[in-house]
Formats: structure tokens, sequence, C-alpha cells
């Protein structure tokens, strides 16, 4: 059993994964109460999906990019309950377990988060016809930039608010912009990814394991 923890943004997620059974998965939007209610939702999860704390065998994390304080809260509970219970951990890009989800596509794919101050970290991805490989390293760009950088149809995935997207969209012919149901997060997907790395005994030291920053004129960025 592997649980899998996703809090790159104000959107949070958890999924209980045992292959090939998603055996439980929870999503929703918090008011920055990160800390006060991602672990409570973990033992909400365990609980309704009967399944004990020690019954779990590795931990998978959302690395980010994302906001600065968020990752570190979802950080901390995934090594404190690796460490705690004597289980593997496995860190993963949140950009690349968001665009596993997307099918494969001949057009190439910018995957988008907030990054805060009207900004938004973007990375750029191509498929080879079976999966999806960065292009890019992640960056922060605002909504008129990423619209200026659309030169070909280009799938936008990620969340965005309805004013971003109109600002995107202003590439009408070139961006496709996936709806907000096909953009969300899917912690399951980051529970089955996570969960074939720890079967070919790929896993993070918990110590070592860190998130993905991206700087921004002024500092880090932060929500």
């Amino acid at each position: 059993m592997l649980l899998a923890i996703d809090t790159s943004t104000q959107t949070m997620g958890i999924a209980l994964y045992n292959e090939p059974t998603v055996v439980g998965e929870m999503m929703w939007v918090t008011a920055s109460h990160h800390t006060v209610e991602l672990a409570p939702a973990v033992e909400d999860l365990l609980r309704h999906c009967s399944v004990q704390a020690m019954e779990l065998q590795a931990i998978a994390v959302a690395l980010g990019p994302g906001s600065f304080t968020s990752l570190r809260i979802g950080l901390a509970l995934a090594k404190g309950m690796a460490l705690s219970l004597h289980i593997p951990v496995v860190g993963i890009p949140t950009f690349d377990y968001m665009a596993e989800a997307q099918p494969p596509s001949e057009n190439p794919m910018l995957v988008l988060l907030s990054a805060g101050r009207s900004r938004m970290a973007v990375q750029r991805y191509v498929s080879n016809g079976m999966k999806w490989q960065a292009e890019s390293e992640p960056q922060v760009m605002t909504p008129d930039e990423i619209s200026s950088s659309i030169e070909r149809p280009t799938i936008i995935c990620g969340e965005m608010s309805a004013a971003e997207r109109q600002v995107i969209g202003r590439k009408w012919k070139n961006a496709i912009l996936l709806s907000p149901a096909l953009s969300q997060r899917k912690p399951c997907m980051l529970a089955e990814m996570a969960w074939k790395r720890w079967k070919n005994g790929d896993v993070d030291d918990p110590v070592g394991l860190a998130p993905i920053y991206l700087h921004i004129a002024g500092g880090i960025q932060e929500q």
C-alpha cells in the first residue's frame, strides 16, 4: 500500500494506491490551511479505506514547483511518516505527474501552476508517441508572456483562473486549453508513478529530499 501526498498549491490531494487499485483519493481547495488540514485528511482517508498506517509500504510526495510554504508542509509529513514507519519515500516533480495524466499528442504541451504575484510556473513537454518528456526547465512567466510564446498548436494543462484562461486563450487557434476537470492534478497518478519507481528500487533519501522552488523577481515563489 502506498500513500501519495501533493500540497504543491492551494489545491491539495492525497491518494492510497495498491496496484492495480486506487484504494482511495481526496482532493480539496484550502485557504492556506495546509498545516492544520493535511494530517487529519490523511487520517480520514486511512479510516475510510480501512487501512492502518502500519500497512503502508511507501510514501510518495509531489516536489513542486509550487508554493514555498505548502510544499514544505507536504514534504515534512511525507518524510516524517517515512522515517517513523521505516518505509521508503519517492519524490516526483509535480509537472511530471501532471503530464503523465494526459494522452500523448503530436502537439507540444505547456503545464502550468500558479507561482503567485500574477505569475505562473511553466514547463514545456513533447510526446514521443508513448509518453510525455520535458523539453525545458520550469520557468516563471506571466499569462501574457505565455500567450506570446505560443506559436503553434499547443496543449495547455494546469490550474488557471478565469482571467488567466482568457489571456492565454487569446491565441485561440493555437492555445488548446484543456478543461478544468482534465487539468486537475490527480494524486492517484502521482501514486501510480511512485509505485513503479518504488518497485524498481528507485527511492529517495528522506533526509536529502528537497522541494523544487522557482525564483521570481523579488524572491522565491510564494502563494
